[in-house]
C-alpha cells in the first residue's frame, strides 16, 4: 500500500493504523518504506475495533481490566509513533457509544474516558492527542458524536496537548457545517487533523474531495486559512467500495483539492465577498462563490 501511495504523485505525509498495520512490519521498517516512496509520517490511528474484546467499548468498557488494557495499547502505539518520528495519535472511538435505553451508566462512561483521554495524554506530552468524532457506528450512539460534545470532553481533560480531527463526512452527518465546526475547534481547542473526503451526509461515505459539497469544501479551505491551520490534509476516502483505482482515484483528490484550495485563496481576499457576509447576503455571496468557482 506503502509503495501504490508512493506512484501517486503529490503524496507527502502518510498516516498508519495502530496496530493493524504493524501486523507483519515494526515502526522502523514501515517508516523506512514510507522514507524510500517519497512521504513522511504524519501520525497514528489507534484502531480498536479489530480486536473483539474492546467491541462494547475501549475506554468506556465496564471491565476495568480490558480498559486498562485498551488505555495500555494507547500508550504503546504512542511510544511506536516517537520511535518514528511522528507527531499526532489520533483517537476514533467508535466503539465507545451504546445501543439501548438503560445500558449505559452515561456518568461512568464519560468519566471514564475523561480519565482515559488525559492518562494517554500524559504518557508523552510531546504527541499530541486528536480526538475524532463521529455520530455513530459502529455503536448506534457515539460517546463523541459531535463536535460541541468533543469539545466539552477536552475542556474536562484540560491537557494542552489535546485537540480534535475533522472528518468532512462525519461533520457532514452530524448535521453540521465544516467551516463553522473548524471555527469552532479552533476557538475552543486546537485544530490538529482535517480528514477531506466528501458524502450525502446519511452515513460516512467515503467519497473524492468536493465531489458533492464544493461549496461547503470551499469554505472550510477559507476558514482554515483563516485560522492559520498548517497540518497535513489527509484523504480519508474508500475507493474500493466503489471498484476505483486507487492510486487514479488519490490523484483525483489532489487535482481537486489543490483546485479547490486555489478558489479559497481567491475568496479569502474578496472584499466584496466579505462585505455580502458582513450583511449575510446570500444572495450576493452565492453569485460571487459561483464566479469563483464556475465563471458563472
Amino acid at each position: 500500500m506503502i509503495k501504490a501511495a508512493g506512484h501517486v504523485g503529490g503524496l507527502t505525509a502518510a498516516d498508519l493504523n495502530y496496530p493493524d498495520h504493524f501486523a507483519f512490519h515494526d515502526g522502523v521498517a514501515l517508516a523506512r518504506l514510507l522514507a524510500e516512496n517519497g512521504m513522511a509520517l504524519n501520525g497514528l490511528a489507534m484502531r480498536y475495533y479489530t480486536d473483539p474484546g474492546f467491541a462494547i467499548g475501549a475506554f468506556t468498557n465496564p471491565n476495568p481490566a480490558t480498559r486498562r488494557a485498551a488505555i495500555d495499547l494507547t500508550k504503546q502505539g504512542i511510544d511506536t509513533l516517537a520511535e518514528m518520528g511522528g507527531r499526532l495519535m489520533t483517537l476514533w472511538m467508535g466503539q465507545d457509544g451504546f445501543d439501548y435505553a438503560f445500558q449505559a451508566d452515561y456518568a461512568r462512561m464519560w468519566d471514564d474516558t475523561v480519565a482515559a483521554i488525559a492518562d494517554v495524554a500524559d504518557h508523552n506530552p510531546a504527541i499530541d492527542i486528536s480526538i475524532e468524532y463521529k455520530p455513530n457506528e459502529p455503536r448506534a450512539f457515539a460517546l463523541m458524536p459531535d463536535v460541541a460534545t468533543t469539545l466539552l470532553a477536552l475542556r474536562e481533560v484540560g491537557r494542552p496537548n489535546t485537540g480534535v480531527t475533522l472528518d468532512f463526512a462525519h461533520v457532514l452527518y452530524a448535521d453540521e457545517m465544516p467551516a463553522h465546526a473548524a471555527h469552532l475547534v479552533s476557538r475552543h481547542s486546537r485544530l490538529l487533523g482535517v480528514h477531506l473526503n466528501d458524502g450525502y451526509g446519511k452515513r460516512d461515505d467515503g467519497l473524492m474531495a468536493g465531489t458533492v459539497h464544493a461549496v461547503q469544501t470551499v469554505e472550510l479551505f477559507v476558514e482554515l486559512d483563516r485560522a492559520g491551520y498548517d497540518g497535513v490534509i489527509y484523504f480519508d476516502t474508500f475507493p474500493d467500495q466503489s471498484g476505483l483505482d486507487p492510486v487514479e482515484e488519490a490523484r483525483t483528490n489532489i487535482r481537486l483539492t489543490e483546485r479547490l484550495r486555489e478558489v479559497a485563496k481567491v475568496l479569502t481576499g474578496e472584499a466584496a465577498l466579505a462585505s455580502a457576509i458582513a450583511a449575510q447576503d446570500a444572495a450576493q455571496s452565492q453569485r460571487i462563490v459561483a464566479a469563483a468557482l464556475y465563471g458563472a
